[in-house]
């Protein structure tokens, strides 16, 4: 499904400021060529919020203080643009790679190109931890589901657990060859998973600081991971020995791969049985679980699949708005928020024929998305971390 995209200059809601003010907009439409207009300021309410017009190619709907809804009659298409609530630009002084938000949704955590990764509070970027002992740039991070340990893994191959609360850094992981690209944890956390550039996804205990297997050998680069509880008639296969004791929460739990060779794998993470592999267009870059029954993947040229586990032959659907790298995926209420690499974060929800468009980074890539109820928080090469509101959806 290729579709009409409409496009809004980023900083509309200053230029649209003041009467007069204009900003462009652009309905982009594959094979077609693009239709350009214009939005104008004509005055300011005594609410603060803008009066707009449209040149005849488009139609403004409804403006807030922070978002407006524009359509393109002629393509059928519309779209909300939602500006950031507000931005942490003084955490990192590069490109931000990886960020999570923590399960109380008071605590992120991000990682640069600047070599650093912190920890600091959601409702003021005041940066409360800084977690050192990565050797070069670290790749992945995300929380425990407690809020209180922190797992990061990096180029130097390592992956390390550590402490919210003071910092330190009790376990490193060592086995794989070559620098880890994703992180997954198994339930409360007492087992994690990983997958690296060497082509391997692996199971670790973290009490023991050791590896209890080797889930997948890919012989390319494993570039994402999620792991899920899929629908029960999915037959994920038996291990042919019983598991250790140290496995914990591995049961019933299928495991996606987002491969550079263009493929997808579900593997069992119990069994370590390959359950299907689904052929892409382009390298796959990351997946995630939307339900028991249905997974998201996106590649490296720009296309959304939708699977169904029970049946990975042909997709659901195929979603295309940008021939962009689509960087991350996140479910998200209904459906699911996605971001990529010409600077688009976009929301979509089930029954909306309408397309929540999170803007503020112009073309530089959104990396990655974390969400706590109605804030959502993105991670950009621009070097800011934007927070949203999403109250309204």
């Amino acid at each position: 499904m290729g579709s009409a995209r409409i496009f809004i200059q980023s900083d509309w809601q200053q230029t649209l400021r003041k009467a007069d003010g204009e900003a462009w907009v652009s309905c982009k439409i594959a094979g077609k060529p693009t239709i350009y207009g214009c939005l104008k300021c004509l005055g300011v309410g005594s609410d603060g919020i803008p009066h707009i017009t449209s040149s005849d190619e488009f139609v403004v709907h409804e403006v807030t203080k922070k978002s407006i809804s524009v359509s393109c009659p002629r393509e059928n298409t519309s779209s909300k643009f939602l500006s950031p609530y507000t931005g942490f630009a003084r955490i990192h002084g590069k490109s931000i790679t990886c960020m999570d938000v923590s399960s109380g949704g008071g605590l992120g955590l991000s990682t640069s190109t600047d070599g650093s990764m912190k920890i600091w509070q959601t409702n003021n970027g005041e940066i409360r931890r800084v977690l050192e002992g990565h050797i070069y740039d670290v790749n992945c991070c995300m929380f425990f589901p407690s809020g209180m340990v922190v797992l990061s893994g990096g180029m130097d191959s390592q992956i390390k657990i550590w402490s919210v609360e003071d910092a330190s850094c009790p376990v490193t992981f060592k086995g794989h060859q070559a620098g880890i690209l994703d992180l997954a944890v198994v339930d409360r956390g007492r087992n994690v998973l990983s997958c690296s550039r060497d082509g391997t996804a692996r199971l670790w205990d973290c009490g023991r600081s050791s590896c209890l297997a080797v889930v997948a050998e890919c012989g390319v680069p494993i570039n994402g991971m999620c792991i899920g509880v899929p629908d029960n008639t999915v037959n994920l296969g038996s291990p042919e020995q019983p598991p250790s004791d140290r496995e914990v929460g591995t049961e019933g739990k299928l495991l996606l791969l987002a491969r550079e060779d263009k493929k997808l794998q579900g593997v069992s993470v119990q069994s370590r049985t390959p359950i299907f592999v689904f052929d892409g267009s382009d390298a796959f870059n990351c997946c995630t679980f939307l339900s028991s029954i249905n997974v998201l993947a996106g590649t490296q040229d720009g296309n959304i699949y939708t699977l169904d586990v029970r049946n990975t032959r042909t997709p659901v659907q195929t979603l295309c708005k940008s021939g962009a790298p689509v960087l991350s995926l996140m479910p998200f209420g209904e459906g699911f928020i996605a971001s990529q690499g010409d600077g688009t974060c976009f929301v979509l929800q089930q029954d909306s024929a309408q397309v929540l468009e999170l803007i503020g980074p112009d073309y530089d890539p959104v990396y990655k998305v974390a969400a706590m109820d109605k804030l959502v928080y993105t991670c950009c090469r621009d070097g800011i971390i934007r927070k949203y509101q999403l109250t309204d959806l």
